[in-house]
């Protein structure tokens, strides 16, 4: 049931490497999402990906099972094969998963990133807003998720460029096939009759938005790419996330 995480790094590499991109979703208007961060993963066995946004200048969120080898994060990024203009490169200072969090249930599935300098505030690199301590996305909202993952089950070859997708959030028990769900601290996303729309593999630590804000971090879901997926909750880590920021405050 789990969603594997590491995908052929395309990163700089010639046109045609191979990439992937969001499940029955359309390329993104270049920079039209200036908070999205593309995680370069360098692991022993072998390159990888996942997503995640900016939250501060020197902060991005990401999800708790990128923790994989060394991580390099680009801001400003839309087609991840070429050196676009717009891009940034922050090597990570300090990476900062959530001391609870469990690689069997998913629970806890978030991180923090401390960036060694600040990113460098363009049009195409601009921090999401949190959402406040407990705010609800309620069943029926419908977000958008964006990433640089699959198209479609067990990897594609297609264009490194930024993909994003719409999704229906879910009632809880949309979400029983996962044993582990926790509806206090996750959300259930993409409407089951929509079986072509999904975030999958690549997409992990990406932020899902509702409304201009960061309600949502993708998390897991079944390795066919099939809906709905559980997402992290943002809201309800809100108080941890900013206590921990004001820790590493300078």
């Amino acid at each position: 049931m789990q969603l594997l995480l590491l995908l052929p790094l395309a990163f700089l590499l010639p046109a045609g490497a191979l990439a992937g991109q969001i499940i029955g979703g359309m390329e993104a208007e270049p920079h039209s999402k200036p908070y999205m961060a593309f995680l370069n993963l360098t692991t022993k066995s072998g390159p990888g990906r996942c997503g995640g946004f900016l939250i501060r200048q020197d902060f991005v969120l990401t999800a708790a099972h990128c923790n994989k080898g060394k991580i390099v994060v680009y801001l400003g990024a839309h087609n991840v094969s070429k050196e676009e203009h717009s891009q940034q490169r922050l090597v990570v200072q300090r990476r900062i998963p959530h001391e609870k969090y469990n690689n069997q249930t998913w629970e806890n599935d978030l991180m923090l990133l401390k960036l060694k300098r600040k990113a460098r505030l363009t049009e195409a690199v601009q921090p999401l807003r949190l959402p406040e301590d407990g705010e609800e996305v309620l069943p029926g909202d419908v977000c958008n998720v964006a990433g640089w993952g699959s198209t479609r089950p067990r990897g594609s070859s297609l264009p490194d460029t930024l993909q994003e997708v719409d999704l229906k959030v879910l009632g809880a028990d949309q979400c029983q096939r996962y044993h582990h769900f926790v509806p206090s601290s996750m959300l259930c996303v993409g409407d089951p009759w929509e079986v072509e729309k999904s975030s999958y593999q690549g997409d992990s630590g990406g932020p899902l938005v509702c409304d201009g804000t960061a309600q949502g971090i993708v998390s897991y879901g079944k390795d066919d790419g099939s809906p709905p997926r559980v997402f992290t909750s943002v809201s309800a880590y809100v108080p941890w996330i900013k206590k921990t920021m004001r820790k590493l405050q300078g």
